[in-house]
């Protein structure tokens, strides 16, 4: 299987496989390919595996310590080397490049969490603030120490950004509640928010470009024609000839 990968990559690998060359070098010498299928089994998917905490790898009969870190170090090195192909000092001007830099954020995470993207006067990232892990629906917001976190690094405007591990990109109420909450918090100490962006099964979607769509789908639905209005109008029937015969003039 070490042969495999060294001549073709790990094209053709089932997540089985992928699964039994990492265990592999945590687990010489053992056949692990009943253990790899176990953990499968348990977690659902070799991402699943992957995002799973230690203690949770751990659980499964065969999986050591050495197996569990092994496992658990793949995702944040994942994202490690995305930030770091970012290069140290990413710029975020727009929403485009606010999308592609919280995608590589969250690549892999598997928790909640909103962060706060700190931004210099050229759009450089200075830091990306870890403010609240967890639900938002369920943890109490405090915009002071938020807030707090975007001075200390002498932020001149910030991206607020948080990840739905559900893979729902709509934002819910408690999004839309806390984006207002700290827009009026960072506004008191003159830092612009340029945006939320949220991050959810790869993807990514600004806050106000939900905005927006909400605001245009029910003008282009009034503008659709009605299914009545689609049907093609009724061939009218050619209209009588007073006389049947072509060629007999009316008067004669």
């Amino acid at each position: 299987m070490r042969n495999r990968f060294l001549e073709s990559g790990l094209d053709g690998f089932a997540p089985h496989e992928v699964l039994e060359l990492l265990l592999f070098y945590a687990i010489p010498q053992k056949n692990v390919n009943p253990l790899a299928h176990q953990l499968l089994a348990r977690f659902g998917s070799l991402s699943g595996v992957l995002s799973a905490p230690p203690e949770q790898l751990s659980q499964v009969k065969g999986v050591g310590p050495s197996a569990a870190a092994l496992l658990a170090f793949m995702q944040p090195l994942a994202r490690f080397l995305e930030r770091e192909r970012l290069g140290d000092k990413p710029v975020i001007t727009n929403k485009k490049e606010a999308k592609v830099f919280c995608r590589h954020l969250f690549h892999g995470a598997p928790d909640e969490t909103l962060y706060v993207v700190c931004l210099d006067a050229q759009g450089r990232v200075l830091r990306a603030v870890p403010a609240i892990s967890g639900t938002i629906d369920e943890i109490p917001i405090y915009p002071r120490t938020i807030v707090g976190a975007a001075l200390m690094q002498n932020a001149h405007s910030v991206v607020l950004a948080h990840n739905h591990p559900s893979g729902v990109r709509e934002p819910s109420a408690a999004d839309i509640r806390t984006t207002e909450l700290l827009n009026k918090a960072f506004a008191a100490v003159d830092i612009p928010v340029m945006d939320h962006v949220i991050y959810a099964d790869g993807d990514c979607i600004t806050l106000t470009e939900w905005e927006a769509f909400q605001r245009v789908a029910p003008l282009y639905e009034q503008g659709m024609p009605k299914a009545a209005d689609t049907k093609r109008p009724a061939r009218r029937k050619p209209a009588e000839k007073d006389n049947k015969n072509p060629g007999e003039r009316p008067g004669v």
